[in-house]
């Protein structure tokens, strides 16, 4: 007698089948969620590009490229931003689920409304703290140590994206707001 929890599945899963049942479709919104989809797709193809290389010609000459770590760094935040940004609008960002999920829809509301004010208000203050040090970086002159070019280069990007997450949060505060009043 077999034991079935060792035994191998013979017909594999149907995976249009799965993916059907689990993915959301994306709320309606005004400005399509493709432009952050495709810059994370880019930003993570780009990163495990530039790893890769680094990973081998580490291994073959023990050296290493000293600008992948600055690239690296600036990827994974553009990353995080722009994944960020449509997660918080499929409402796939980290949450209490128990708390945002449950209960009764005016209780749902009140929870959605509160956590899309307190992330406004985090992101549109990060804005202009982000703009500030791309400005300051720019007016001092500032250069990467490994590649030695001007720092704001990088940093312009993170007020440009922390701003795309205040506009993406506004919409969904003013639809939250004007969702079943």
């Amino acid at each position: 007698m077999s034991n079935p929890l060792f035994m191998p599945d013979p017909t594999p899963p149907d995976l249009a089948a799965i993916l059907a049942d689990t993915t959301p479709a994306d709320p309606p919104v005004r400005f399509s969620l493709r432009l952050e989809d495709w810059l994370t797709v880019l930003s993570l193809a780009v990163l495990a590009g530039i790893t890769m290389a680094n990973v081998i010609v580490r291994y073959l000459t023990d050296e290493s490229f000293a600008w992948t770590e600055e690239i690296s760094v600036f990827l994974l935040v553009v990353l995080t931003l722009s994944a960020g940004s449509s997660a918080f609008v499929r409402r796939l960002h980290i949450r209490i689920e128990q708390l945002a999920d449950g209960g009764l829809p005016a209780r749902q509301r009140r929870f959605a409304l509160a956590g899309d004010a307190i992330c406004l208000l985090f992101f549109g203050v990060l804005t202009i703290l982000l703009g500030r040090m791309a400005l300051d970086e720019f007016n001092w002159g500032d250069t990467s140590p490994a590649i030695g070019v001007p720092t704001w280069w990088y940093s312009m990007w993170l007020p440009l994206l922390s701003g795309l997450i205040t506009l993406r949060l506004a919409g969904m505060l003013r639809r939250t707001w004007g969702a079943a009043r």
